[in-house]
């Protein structure tokens, strides 16, 4: 398909934040959108965007056996899925010592098995068509951590590993696979959105208070604006040779830049050590 022409972008989370901007960006540039929301209201709200090319279907990314039938319901019924996003997810914060792991079992539920389920429901049909585009929202916290948000980054490094990988996997179906990695945007990920676990260990308190403190207060007045990474969006889908990596902000880009050089001088601290491990 020719990159002008309209296409069908399915779009998980579109109720609101970056999935709101990527649905009404892409509308506004000529495609047609399903969402997936998870009640009655978010339905109804998403389609009055546009009659007719908004559509929203009920689903929850971790309601694993729903995932199959839904997306093959919208290439019978819709037409064929040329652009997944696998934009679902939240973030949770909390130290790793006094955060549960049911807490880190749901992380991964979403923010990991979700996208890879919506991944193997549409590759089927891309593969038979060999053509299509994925794009997974990772995040800057897929390269870079900072502490009380081991689960979410976890999940971000895992779902960058997993997009690499099928990015070599499928390139010789003419499949397009993107990891799109956003810096601090003005989301709900950092309020109502966040999950957070309780505070009991005093130890941590002069390490992690002062930085949930920065994150409350930092906002609703982040640098991102996510209508420009919807922009940024529909200019990869357009691309024809889209990156298998792509950050959005200035922070992102300074922050992995600097974990990069801090990665390459730790490496070369240690060669001796590495190569002392070899035969011979």
């Amino acid at each position: 398909m020719n990159s002008n022409q309209s296409k069908l972008f399915l779009i998980t989370g579109v109720s609101s934040g970056f999935g709101r901007a990527f649905a009404e960006a892409a509308i506004a540039a000529g495609h047609r959108v399903v969402g997936t929301v998870r009640n009655a209201g978010g339905k109804a709200d998403f389609e009055a965007i546009a009659p007719g090319k908004a559509t929203a279907i009920l689903l929850d990314v971790t309601d694993f056996t729903a995932i199959e039938p839904a997306v093959a319901k919208i290439e019978a019924e819709i037409g064929a899925i040329d652009v997944l996003i696998n934009n679902a997810g939240y973030g949770h914060e909390g130290t790793l010592e006094e955060s549960p792991l049911e807490e880190m079992r749901r992380q991964f539920d979403v923010n990991v098995f979700g996208a890879v389920a919506m991944i193997k429901a549409v590759l089927p049909f891309m593969r038979r068509r060999r053509a299509g585009h994925i794009l997974n929202i990772t995040s800057m916290g897929g390269f870079i951590t900072m502490p009380g948000i081991a689960y979410y980054c976890g999940s971000k490094f895992a779902l960058e590993g997993i997009n690499e990988v099928l990015a070599k996997e499928v390139r010789d179906f003419g499949i397009k696979v993107t990891a799109v990695a956003p810096g601090s945007f003005r989301t709900d990920w950092a309020g109502r959105s966040m999950v957070r676990s309780g505070r009991s260990i005093t130890d941590y308190d002069a390490l992690f208070d002062p930085i949930r403190k920065a994150r409350e207060e930092k906002n609703g007045n982040q640098a991102g604006d996510p209508q420009k990474a919807a922009a940024a969006i529909l200019e990869v889908i357009a691309s024809d040779n889209p990156p298998v990596h792509l950050l959005l902000g200035t922070d992102a880009l300074n922050l992995v830049r600097g974990k990069i050089a801090a990665l390459s001088d730790e490496i070369a601290v240690w060669e001796n050590v590495t190569r002392s491990t070899d035969f011979g």
